[in-house]
């Protein structure tokens, strides 16, 4: 299995073995349980939410699989979906200490905001009898080229986007209470719904290690060794 749906619960700090403080990101991963299967992927889903809040056709679907009704459903990309079964739970277990994660989530909304907020503006001159502190000012030439180029940046709708961080550490996992522990932030508020994938780009922090430590021997093992400087008498 290469994912997990979760919740974001908040952020707290661990300290490792060397006495270093951790920032982390606490996550509540799973159960999640198998609803569907299709040809490379399986879909799963998260958190109980009241028969009465469904439409028709998906309480159908979850008394037909006998699960409890799933508030988040997601699709996950897996090598072998025959091998998963309806209703199968899976649980946080498949993730382990050391392994790199990508975790998916919604930003905080932050509705419509000015330049200097959203991109960062320097803004306008701050002395007296200015009047054009933080306001947009000119966005393009007028003759040439008579036009305001795409992607200008401008004042608009800020944050509630889908946001990717890559290459998270997993700090810790309690498999007793579905926990998931992150170092780093994740995108999104308390509460909100995120999607955990084993990272594509890093693999598992102690294999990372071994293969350094395996390439620092061969290394050490095809150095010449260098000739005795010999003193003329």
């Amino acid at each position: 299995m290469s994912g997990l749906l979760g919740r974001k619960l908040g952020m707290t700090h661990k300290f490792n073995e060397d006495g270093r403080f951790v920032p982390v990101t606490v996550i509540e991963a799973g159960p999640c349980f198998v609803i569907q299967k299709k040809a490379n992927s399986i879909q799963v889903g998260f958190g109980k939410i009241a028969d009465r809040r469904l439409a028709r056709p998906q309480s159908g679907v979850f008394k037909k699989i006998s699960v409890e009704p799933q508030a988040f459903i997601k699709e996950i990309k897996v090598d072998k979906p025959q091998e998963y079964n309806i209703g199968q739970a899976i649980k946080v277990d498949i993730f382990k200490e050391g392994d790199f994660v990508d975790v998916t989530g919604v930003s905080i909304g932050k509705g419509f905001q000015g330049g200097v907020k959203r991109w960062h503006w320097s803004g306008g001159p701050k002395s007296h009898g200015s009047m054009s502190h933080r306001r947009v000012g000119s966005i393009g030439a007028s003759s040439d080229p008579s036009r305001v180029f795409k992607n200008t940046h401008m004042p608009g709708h800020m944050g509630n986007s889908r946001i990717t961080v890559q290459n998270l550490r997993v700090v810790s996992v309690d498999s007793e209470n579905n926990m998931l522990s992150v170092k780093g932030s994740v995108a999104g508020h308390k509460n909100s719904y995120v999607i955990i994938r084993k990272a594509k780009k890093r693999g598992d922090i102690n294999a990372l290690k071994a293969e350094a430590a395996a390439r620092e021997a061969e290394k050490k093992q095809s150095k010449p060794k260098g000739k005795k400087n010999i003193k003329k008498k």
